[in-house]
Order: structure tokens, then sequence, then C-alpha cells
């Protein structure tokens, strides 16, 4: 007897990878450009630390935030409609067989075959039954929001912290310059994880996040500088 071949599928992963990376992404790009910004603008270390700390909590709260009403408001949308279903399993039986039966006629299988099918697994689990192949909802791709928003809150502290750390240790008269590339090279060994753990190929995630957070640096130091000259 061969043992059980267990998987496990990295669409598993999505609700926290998703939210882990974009925490993390945010938190480099947001808190380095606006540390950028600053010191173009003004030559304070003080300053540009401050702008630091005070973007690192701004943002973890606001992610947190922003994540939690977002995937509540899903969450929301997939309990009405789980709601739905549960009623009209209970109102029309027969009916709900019919269209889980032509759900799978619909996908390839012989009529019979998919009659057959439907009815074993309405009366193992209908309602399972249905929310996996009529909704598409199952348990790795339902909104979790509370865990959204931890997972964005502290992966958004843990990116932005680098920027911080970056201005500690670099030169006086050159965080720009040092911020910048520093937070450069973060934002590549992000993507790169990203698509490593995600099972994706790394080349071109690492580009993107490299590319974009590049162009929110630049727009952010050149704006700072013309402030800084302004005032």
């Amino acid at each position: 007897m061969h043992p059980i071949h267990r998987e496990t599928h990295l669409i598993e992963r999505i609700g926290w990878l998703r939210a882990a990376v974009l925490g993390a992404n945010d938190g480099i790009i947001s808190t380095a450009s606006l540390v950028v910004g600053v010191a173009a603008a003004a030559n304070s270390f003080g300053e540009v630390l401050v702008a630091g700390v005070a973007g690192l909590v701004a943002g973890a709260m606001s992610m947190a935030a922003g994540e939690y009403v977002s995937v509540s408001s899903q969450a929301d949308t997939e309990q009405a409609d789980l709601a739905r279903e549960r009623k009209e399993l209970a109102d029309t039986p027969e009916s709900e067989l019919d269209e889980l039966s032509k759900i799978y006629v619909n996908r390839g299988v012989e009529v019979a075959l998919a009659r057959q099918v439907a009815e074993q697994l309405t009366a193992k689990d209908a309602f399972a039954a249905h929310a996996r192949d009529e909704l598409g909802l199952s348990a790795h791709v339902v909104a979790q929001p509370v865990q959204a928003a931890l997972t964005s809150a502290l992966t958004f502290s843990v990116g932005a912290a680098l920027p911080i750390g970056i201005v500690l240790l670099a030169p006086s008269g050159s965080t720009s310059l040092i911020v910048s590339a520093g937070s450069l090279f973060c934002l590549a060994l992000l993507g790169a994880l990203s698509a490593r753990i995600g099972g994706a190929g790394m080349m071109k995630p690492t580009l993107r996040v490299t590319f974009w957070g590049a162009i929110a640096m630049a727009a952010s130091a050149g704006i700072g500088a013309l402030v800084g000259h302004a005032v």
C-alpha cells in the first residue's frame, strides 16, 4: 500500500503573503521617500529621523486600518453570498442540485456522471460543495480582516525600520544617496523573496518593485529639494 501523498499548494499562502508583501513594500518605499524628501529639504539629522519615525508609526496604523476596513468589506460580501446560498439550499434543494450538476457539466463532466457527483457531494455537505464550486470560496481564500490588518501593520513597521536604520548609519551629508541606494537594495531583496515564497520567477517581481521604488524616491527628493529652496 502506497503512503498517503500530501501536497502543500502555494495558493494557500496567498492571503498572508499578499498582506505581508504589500506592508513591507509600502513601509520601505513610503518611509524611504519621506526621509529622502525631508533630507533634500533640510540639513538637520534630527528632522530627518523624526520624519522617518513619524512615518513608520502613522503608516503602520494606516495600513492596519485600511486593510481591516477593506478586507472586512470583502468578508461582508462573502458572508452575504454564503447566507443567500444557505437559504436557497433550504428553500429549493432540487434547483440547487440541478445547478451544481450543470456546473460540473460546464467543466467537461459527462451529464450522468455530473449528476452523480453532485448528488454525492450534496449528501456529504451541500453547503460546502456550493460554496466551493458555485461561489469559489474555500478556507484558504476566505477574507480574514484581523489577520490582514496585523500582518500589514507588522510588515510595514519592519519595512519602514530599514530606511530609518540606514539613516542612523549614513554619513552626514549623504543621507539621501545612502538611504535611496540601501532602500532599493532592500526592495530588490523583498521582491525576490516574495517571488520565491510564492513560487514565481524572481526577475520580474524584483525589477518591478525596484523600479517603482526608485520612481517614488526620485519624485520625493525632487519635491523636497524644490520646497527646501523655496522656504
